[in-house]
């Protein structure tokens, strides 16, 4: 304990009390009991010791300045709560596909056509704009004449949660397919896990969708995890399962 003022005899019974010695003296402005450190900054060492253990709480490694002035626990508890909130409020935006409609696609209409066994109403994805072996990415724009905007709603257009969830698996079926070789596949939903839908999709919006290996496919079984993006709002996500089978 560190003694910045002097401390009467009062003060002296009741430290004795809290730190239950019997015996306790302060000659000077010092340390309690008089002891030696064992650095010159032992506080200051203390201090930044407390920091970093407080801020690990947050379960994030940070990268960056920190300059505290007077910290304790409870101020650095309350500062770890605000980045964790921070990192909370902005995780999704992380790894959010940028569109570019300028750039030429990875694969065009006429290439998804010729691959997938879809067709229409029921042909959900446009153009492929990022192809890796562990993930891709797709857009869907989305209109007015789309065919389920007549009874999902009338007067109220929203894109099926359902479509949008289809639309991902058919993007994924591209990956899936363009790794498997060549031959024609059809490709059938198995599972679908952790499904969520966090933002309406109405008419005039670009949806992107971004697929991501979760496993190395065996025997045909694809596992990827999916995200439906407008702008960097999260649409729909979860985790699809799906068979492909040669023709």
């Amino acid at each position: 304990m560190i003694v910045d003022k002097p401390v009467d005899d009062a003060e002296m019974d009741r430290l004795r009390k809290i730190f239950r010695k019997e015996r306790i003296e302060v000659k000077s402005e010092g340390y309690l009991n008089n002891l030696e450190l064992r650095f010159p900054n032992e506080p200051a060492r203390h201090k930044l010791l407390d920091v970093v253990g407080d801020l690990a709480l947050i379960g994030y490694p940070i990268k960056g300045k920190i300059i505290a002035n007077r910290p304790g626990h409870s101020t650095n508890v309350e500062f770890a709560k605000k980045i964790k909130q921070y990192i909370k409020k902005n995780k999704h935006t992380k790894g959010v596909p940028v569109y570019n409609p300028n750039q030429p696609p990875v694969y065009d209409q006429q290439y998804i056509e010729k691959t997938l066994p879809h067709r229409f109403p029921f042909a959900l994805v446009d153009k492929i704009i990022e192809l890796s072996d562990t993930h891709i990415v797709g857009i869907k724009n989305v209109t007015f004449n789309e065919w389920f905007f007549q009874g999902h709603f009338p007067g109220n257009p929203v894109m099926p949660g359902v479509l949008q969830i289809e639309a991902l698996a058919q993007c994924g079926g591209i990956l899936a397919i363009n790794l498997s070789g060549g031959g024609q596949y059809d490709t059938y939903f198995i599972k679908i896990d952790n499904c969520k839908f966090k933002h309406m999709v109405r008419p005039g919006d670009t949806l992107i969708l971004k697929m991501e290996l979760s496993a190395p496919i065996r025997r045909g079984i694809c596992e990827m995890r999916g995200t439906a993006y407008v702008g960097n709002k999260v649409c729909a996500e979860g985790d699809l399962v799906a068979q492909i089978v040669k023709r």
